[in-house]
């Protein structure tokens, strides 16, 4: 399938969550969705973001927005790290081992580890970024699906159209939580 862009209709999907099987994607749609496309539950940069919209999840509820994460993990990694951390976020992790919703949506990996980390420009970022996740107790857990795997972002309206699309170039390319909430 060729990527998504703006004013397209997200195409409907099927997927499991961590705690959830079967869940049809219209049938989640809020004023606004924030499909967060990461890796894995292990990679200690996207489980810090997890944590960033969880701890402010309040800012995207009285935006009218729901959030869902797409990541590489099962059910029972995603099931094992919130009983670990004793986090429990209302939004929801979307569980895609096989990488289905990924092919659909033409997220494709980077073509190399340094490619992923964007250069000296990003691999700062990165770095900075991996410094706030240890700092807030975020270390490196399993590895799950394609290491090398790009972000990728996508905010729909009620109704499934793309209203935002983003392919990331490299593993720090997308919009940070306040970037987000000002594009809602």
């Amino acid at each position: 399938m060729a990527r998504i862009n703006v004013g397209e209709k997200m195409p409907e999907f099927v997927f499991n969550t961590g705690y959830r099987n079967d869940v049809k994607l219209y049938d989640e749609l809020a004023d606004k969705t924030v499909i967060w496309v990461l890796r894995y539950m292990g990679c200690t940069v996207c489980r810090y973001d997890i944590h960033v919209v969880n701890e402010r999840y309040e800012e995207f509820k009285a935006k009218g927005a729901k959030v869902f994460f797409l990541m590489q993990s099962d059910q029972a990694h995603i099931q094992e790290d919130f009983d670990r951390t004793d986090e429990h976020p209302e939004f929801e992790i979307i569980s895609d081992p096989e990488m289905a919703i990924y092919k659909a949506l033409d997220i494709k990996p980077a073509a190399s580890m340094e490619e992923l980390a964007g250069g000296p420009e990003g691999l700062e970022k990165l770095k900075a970024k991996g410094a706030k996740a240890a700092a807030a107790g975020f270390s490196h857990g399993d590895y799950e699906g394609d290491e090398q795997q790009l972000p990728a972002m996508f905010i729909l309206d009620k109704d499934g159209t793309v209203v935002y699309a983003r392919y990331a170039e490299n593993i720090v390319d997308l919009p940070d939580v306040d970037g987000v909430l000002e594009l809602l």
